[in-house]
């Protein structure tokens, strides 16, 4: 907690405590007092005071805040008017001391009674050290760097910045140029470029895709805008109406002219450019549903709030956006840099009382968010302030360049298409690797299938040959035991026996000769010559013993005796 700057006046009836409390949060504060203790609290700033008379409530009470000052005014009623109060000027006396959060006395006599119940403090969360606020030097304020809307801003973050560590990214802004912001601010950038994340959301985008359906409430006043007005960019404001809530919203801000140089005005158009980017994304991705992310999200994507920069053109703002998109947010796609880039288009050709919504907005959600209250001081109250005194033509100018600059992957300095080509050629790699291997495993499935066929059809066909070859050596073993039980004569001088005669042909052996032509031969000799013949084919077929045995056996019986 901070001390703030204070200050204490009396009159004969009531004490006046002047508190500056700078960039606090006015909508939540709490104010207590009692006799002498006084206390007041609006974060981040807490002040205790015990005061040197006793004060009273009893209605007569009165408060007020200078918005421009960041000065709260209380006046107390004296419980006894017209009684002094001394040492009004002893500021650093009238801090509260911390009491002790021990139970037991610092010098305790040994032996001695208990401690009474009296003697013991207990702990209090209003006991906090407190310290003298220091106003800083004009050298050291000289010194400073500036920031905020139209760099107006400086040593604001001097003393908040421990309070303040989670609402920007850069450390010690007070003393960082805005050279050194950015070289920060991009080397933050590439530390948390998750090259993982950003190509899932390429290849899985589906959500993406859902996403970029949803059309928000700029879509259709632009779209009526166009259809009644065509290209003239005078009285747009008419299309865009603002509830009561805003109009509430509109009554609380204190009207006051900006004296600003033309390099602050150039500054403060493109600061605008980059906050409603910001906020298009944020609308986009939730659907126009404010989340418990959505102040984290537009502070987060826009460098002019995170890290305070400052732009030389269009170009470097839409960069700058597109590298954060992709790096800090759920869903990093390219594609949504370029939706929120059209969005915001229409946005600044519709006018001031669109702008001015969306402003309001911003300033809502920050409002309503902790920390991020403080950026509505240093920034959002500031241009919904100024926006409604802006020029419609600087506003139209700013539409067209954003709508002229194109914006590539390359320009992001991600190396994004080098990713996405690896990541494709991968891909199809494992896409060639899983063909292969379902067409081998078919293939492989497929020989099996027909090798397993084709032997069971060489075991059948081997199966039937044996058994058609043992048929055939049956039959031709008995047509010739048949054959040679019957003697014929040689036509024409010569004998033969065409049974036998066929199956010496069929074993490779010539055909035995009878004898010489026209000379008769007894009968006897010529049956012991088919014998011989006989016998010897009978020996050659060993193979087919159960043949051989029956032709010996049925050549024994049929063959005659001497």
């Amino acid at each position: 907690m901070l001390t703030p700057a204070f200050d204490l006046s009396q009159d004969p009836d009531f004490l006046t405590v002047a508190i500056r409390v700078p960039y606090a949060r006015v909508s939540e504060f709490d104010v207590y007092f009692e006799g002498v203790d006084f206390r007041f609290y609006a974060r981040p700033y807490f002040l205790r005071l015990n005061l040197p008379g006793r004060i009273v409530e009893n209605g007569r009470e009165q408060g007020a805040y200078d918005a421009d000052k960041g000065v709260f005014t209380i006046r107390l009623p004296k419980e006894t008017p017209g009684q002094h109060f001394e040492g009004l000027n002893l500021l650093t006396a009238l801090l509260a001391p911390r009491k002790s959060r021990s139970a037991r006395p610092l010098v305790e006599e040994l032996g001695g009674s208990e401690v009474s119940e009296e003697g013991v403090e207990d702990d209090d969360d209003w006991e906090i050290e407190q310290s003298p606020y220091e106003e800083g030097s004009e050298g050291a304020l000289s010194s400073q760097y500036h920031y905020g809307f139209g760099d107006l801003r400086s040593g604001v973050f001097q003393r908040l910045q421990d309070e303040l560590n989670d609402l920007i990214d850069i450390k010690d802004p007070d003393l960082t140029s805005a050279a050194e912001r950015r070289q920060q601010r991009l080397t933050a950038e590439l530390a948390k470029f998750d090259s993982d994340h950003y190509l899932a959301d390429f290849f899985e985008d589906e959500a993406i895709e859902q996403i970029l359906k949803y059309n928000p409430w700029w879509t259709d006043r632009y779209s009526k805008m166009v259809a009644s007005l065509g290209k003239n960019q005078e009285n747009h404001d008419a299309v865009v109406s603002f509830s009561e809530d805003e109009k509430y919203q509109l009554r609380k801000f204190v009207n006051k002219s900006y004296l600003l140089d033309r390099k602050a005005i150039c500054q403060v158009y493109y600061g605008l450019l980059d906050i409603l980017l910001a906020y298009c994304y944020e609308t986009q991705v939730t659907e126009g549903e404010k989340t418990v992310e959505s102040a984290w999200n537009i502070r987060k994507l826009s460098a002019t709030l995170c890290w305070f920069e400052t732009w030389a053109n269009v170009q470097e703002i839409l960069v700058s956006f597109g590298r954060r998109v992709l790096c800090y947010p759920l869903y990093r796609h390219f594609k949504l840099v370029l939706k929120a880039s059209e969005d915001t288009v229409k946005i600044l050709q519709l006018g001031k009382s669109a702008v001015l919504k969306c402003l309001l907005d911003i300033h809502k959600i920050f409002q309503e968010n902790d920390p991020a209250y403080i950026l509505n001081d240093l920034y959002i109250s500031d241009y919904c302030v100024w926006i409604q005194k802006a020029k419609s033509k600087k506003l139209a100018a700013l539409a067209e360049a954003l709508k002229e600059v194109s914006l590539t992957k390359a320009q992001l300095g991600l190396e994004l298409e080098e990713l996405e080509a690896a990541a494709l050629l991968v891909q199809e790699e494992e896409s060639a690797s899983e063909a292969v291997h379902s067409v081998s495993g078919q293939n492989t499935s497929g020989s099996t299938s027909e090798t397993s066929d084709s032997e069971e059809a060489d075991s059948t066909a081997a199966s039937e040959s044996q058994h058609s070859d043992s048929e055939s050596e049956e039959l031709t073993g008995s047509k010739a035991m048949e054959e040679s039980s019957s003697p014929s004569l040689c036509a024409d001088g010569a004998c033969g026996n065409p049974g036998l005669g066929h199956t010496e042909a069929s074993l490779g052996r010539p055909l035995p000769s009878c004898g010489h032509p026209g000379r008769p031969r007894p009968l006897i000799e010529e049956l012991g010559e088919q014998l011989e013949t006989v016998v010897q084919i009978t020996e050659s077929r060993a193979a087919a013993p159960g043949t051989c045995s029956s032709a010996q056996d049925r050549v024994d019986t049929e063959t005659p005796e001497d």
